[in-house]
């Protein structure tokens, strides 16, 4: 069925901009050029930012609760999610800010132990490398019980959290809710720790360390994410294509929120699938063009299974689609979508 553009347009911006802020006068320019065109006018939308007044709000928020939180001991807040890469496709977006205890870290004993007692092993690391390892696995003397730790941020921020948001949804097992009815966002406050691979050893911590978010319901820490790596990468690789990249991400992410199928893929993982693409392919490409080289790398995952299996995600620790026939099918849905999008494009550029 053939796409109401027009309509698909208005939907994109009533979520951009659901106050019906005057657009930026650039990006009003430029739609001005091409408003001709329902098919070009979409596209360009789909791939447009938030506004930063709606972004700033959101951190707004955030700022909000990290002073309120401001009076407990031994924490480091650090945010996480799509507002920080400025690829989340909402006006109205909340905000994940977690609350990390400093009173202990984990890292991978295994992988560290393994390694140093392997001669073959050790001798693919540099000596400065190993260095590194050593240090960790001789300085390690925390002597409390994490779990116990953890739980206390948590039941902690709770209280403080229920004293100040008359919305506080402390029901959910890795997150407490709030919403700031000044500001109109919501603020999801997750409890972790910190935690160290042998790549966020290697490369001084940083933004390679990882998180190990609390579960309240079981009483258990979850395995590593590594978000500031992911966030940091696509930051620098966008603002090395001048926005190019997250161009893309954008586009994608609407494509799937306005499909007529649900399409099963996270922003982790479109991310990674927009990642991957050589960006010397794409870095001085008009906004249009990028639906074709998405058509191209969307096509080869579908169908190269070598491709596939070996795309990683952003800070490149997890496989996207290995082992996951049911995610690339997904995925080919979505390639579906972009190729109804780049069928009546082409139709833009044979009649003009």
């Amino acid at each position: 069925m053939a796409k109401n553009y027009r309509q698909l347009t208005e939907s994109i911006n009533s979520r951009l901009n659901p106050d019906s802020l005057i657009l930026e006068k650039a990006f009003s320019d430029e739609l001005g050029t091409i408003s001709y065109n329902d098919t070009l006018v979409f596209i360009r939308t789909a791939m447009k930012g938030v506004d930063a007044n709606y972004t700033q709000k959101s951190r707004d928020a955030g700022e909000r609760v990290k002073d309120h939180l401001n009076s407990l001991a031994d924490k480091t807040f650090k945010y996480q999610g799509s507002v920080m890469t400025n690829t989340h496709i909402k006006g109205v977006s909340d905000i994940d800010l977690l609350v990390i205890s400093d009173k202990f870290y984990s890292y991978d004993t295994k992988s560290i132990s393994a390694i140093l007692e392997s001669t073959e092993r050790k001798s693919k690391f540099y000596s400065t490398s190993i260095q590194k390892l050593e240090n960790e696995k001789a300085t390690s003397n925390y002597s409390g019980n994490s779990i116990d730790d953890l739980k206390k941020l948590r039941l902690d921020s709770e209280t403080s959290m229920k004293m100040v948001y008359s919305i506080c949804d402390t029901s959910k097992p890795k997150a407490i809710k709030i919403k700031n009815l000044n500001l109109n966002r919501e603020v999801d406050i997750v409890v972790a720790n910190w935690y160290d691979d042998v790549s966020s050893i290697i490369n001084d911590k940083g933004d390679y360390r990882g998180v190990q978010v609390y579960d309240k319901s079981s009483n258990t820490k979850g395995s590593a994410d590594y978000p500031f790596l992911n966030i940091r990468r696509i930051n620098e690789r966008s603002s090395n294509t001048n926005g190019r990249l997250k161009k893309m991400i954008r586009f994608l992410k609407n494509l799937k929120a306005f499909s007529q199928v649900e399409i099963d893929l996270s922003s982790f993982d479109i991310n990674a699938i927009c990642y991957d693409i050589d960006s010397g392919k794409y870095q001085n490409q008009v906004f249009h063009e990028l639906v074709g080289t998405l058509i191209i790398q969307l096509r080869s995952l579908s169908t190269n299974s070598t491709h596939s299996d070996d795309l990683v995600s952003v800070d490149s620790r997890e496989y996207i689609f290995r082992f996951n026939n049911q995610k690339l099918e997904n995925m080919r849905l979505l390639l579906n979508e972009v190729e109804s999008v780049f069928s009546d494009l082409q139709k833009v550029t044979m009649y003009g």
